[in-house]
């Protein structure tokens, strides 16, 4: 089976070249994403691999349909880039990589924290020009205080064990409770009342119509003066105009994001030598409360090995006519 794979970086090719000489498919690589303009670069292929950024809405699925493609094999656990109907409407199968390591972007999340509350990346700087004051760098013990987790799957679940280790209360908020969470002292409680008594808030929920601008300008006023929100999900999980809103008046009192609602054109990208042309973003970058990492966290050797290995079983089981366990439905 001919595999076009989308958005490929160099580490792409390197542990997918590896793992799949157990799998055998033939594939071809492409720098730029898949969206209706790249289309014409399916004929030929049977399927295509595609990361978050590849915008596979009704128009390109069409497109592609035409080119005789037949799964689209997403290398990450969000399918939000997919027109789902539009893929099941033109035949096509859907698969993704539902967990790949929990652990990675939850230690990202936590490291978020820690860099934004220890201000290291700005003691690391100082320290690189001699400069080794302490001011202006007091953080906060993170023990007794107050976590608020919005999402506990398996990698909101992951997060909150590291935060009971550090001595923090969590609650949580998810349609769906999980009973080992609660077992090991996690509090279930409303949006509202999570909004209301959390010190940090992290978010690992899917991005859906519902949990679009999850965190907006009514959701800031309900929550502590100071507070610290980590997102680490999908950008557009926070209203970003409300989040510099909030920081502009002090309620937000730390931003760590690894993602962002218009990331599509920035990251994974080298732009050190252009002028940042989104100036949304732009005012972002100015807060020194704010830190933004280019959607990272999954980024670990374990998830990227995981992310391999299960993408080309995907797409082995659709090429033998096997049971597609992770594939996504409407």
């Amino acid at each position: 089976m001919k595999i076009a794979l989308f958005s490929a970086k160099g580490y792409d090719k390197d542990y997918f070249d590896r793992i799949n000489k157990n799998y055998h498919l033939s594939i071809t690589y492409f720098e730029t994403g898949l969206n209706k303009d790249t289309s014409n670069l399916t004929l030929g292929f049977d399927g295509v691999c595609v990361f978050v950024n590849d915008n596979l809405d009704k128009e390109t699925i069409e497109k592609i349909a035409a080119n005789g493609i037949k799964v689209i094999a997403l290398r990450c656990a969000g399918f939000n880039n997919v027109d789902i109907a539009a893929a099941q409407a033109n035949n096509i199968k859907v698969v993704r990589v539902p967990a790949y390591s929990p652990e990675a972007v939850a230690e990202h999340a936590v490291a978020l924290i820690l860099t934004l509350n220890r201000k290291t990346h700005k003691a690391y700087n100082r320290v690189r020009e001699s400069n080794f004051s302490l001011e202006k760098l007091t953080g906060f013990n993170l023990h007794n205080k107050t976590v608020g987790v919005i999402g506990t799957g398996i990698i909101g679940k992951a997060f909150c064990n590291i935060m009971l280790g550090f001595g923090c209360h969590v609650v949580a908020y998810d349609v769906y409770a999980s009973d080992e969470l609660k077992h090991k002292g996690v509090q279930y409680v409303s949006l509202d009342e999570l909004l209301k008594q959390s010190d940090i808030i992290s978010l690992h929920c899917p991005l859906t119509p519902e949990t679009k601008h999850i965190i907006n300008e009514s959701a800031f006023t309900k929550m502590k003066n100071g507070v610290m929100l980590i997102n680490t999900g999908r950008g557009a999980l926070v209203n970003t105009q409300d989040a510099i809103k909030a920081l502009k008046d002090q309620k937000l009192g730390y931003l760590g994001i690894d993602v962002y609602e218009q990331e599509t054109n920035i990251f994974f990208r080298d732009l050190s030598e252009e002028i940042m042309q989104d100036e949304i973003f732009a005012r972002l970058m100015t807060f020194p409360n704010v830190l933004v990492t280019a959607h990272q966290a999954f980024f670990t050797g374990e998830a990227l090995e995981q992310i391999a290995t299960i993408t080309l079983q995907n797409l082995s089981d659709f090429e033998n006519g096997e049971t597609l366990v992770n594939e996504v439905k409407g």
